[in-house]
């Protein structure tokens, strides 16, 4: 009886957590340009990885600006023309939820970040998904392609591989 009642509890206690895991749907706050933030839980864009916040990029002209900013604010104002968004989450990282995210209408939220080059193919974890869509940022010279940037895994010290 005693495994019985510990065997219950624990399907009970992990059912609201998977029916929860599957999808977040609902209006996004954005913390950077490949993380946002939807009824609390904290969503990382899979396999894309967008300049860090304090990260300074060069324009085409050589003038530096902060990178991390625009991919917020471009981020920021894409969500905007179709509310609400909904990610299907995919995994956990550290403290936020991974996952595939979309507008109300239906655009790849994570594909249009690479395909302005505000963001970059992560094949880490991509494995090569977005690849494409970076070779035509960077033919485009779109984003952070029109100049010269840091990988923003090696700014933020992390291993890029």
């Amino acid at each position: 009886m005693r495994v019985f009642l510990g065997t219950l509890v624990a399907i009970l206690t992990a059912l609201p957590i998977q029916a929860h895991a599957q999808e977040v749907t609902g209006r996004a706050s954005v913390i950077d340009g490949d993380t946002i933030e939807i009824q609390g839980n904290r969503i990382r864009f899979d396999g894309i990885d967008a300049p860090e916040a304090r990260q300074r990029c060069e324009d085409a002209s050589g003038k530096f600006y902060r990178c991390g900013k625009v991919s917020a604010d471009a981020l920021d104002a894409f969500l905007a023309k179709s509310r609400p968004t909904s990610c299907k989450i995919t995994g956990k990282s550290w403290d936020r939820l991974v996952g595939t995210c979309r507008r109300s209408d239906g655009a790849d939220v994570n594909r249009w970040m690479v395909q302005q080059g505000h963001a970059i193919d992560w094949p880490k974890y991509s494995r090569g998904r977005y690849a494409a869509d970076q070779r035509q940022a960077q033919a485009r010279r779109k984003g952070l392609w029109a100049g010269r940037f840091e990988w923003p895994c090696v700014v933020r010290g992390a291993k890029c591989e």
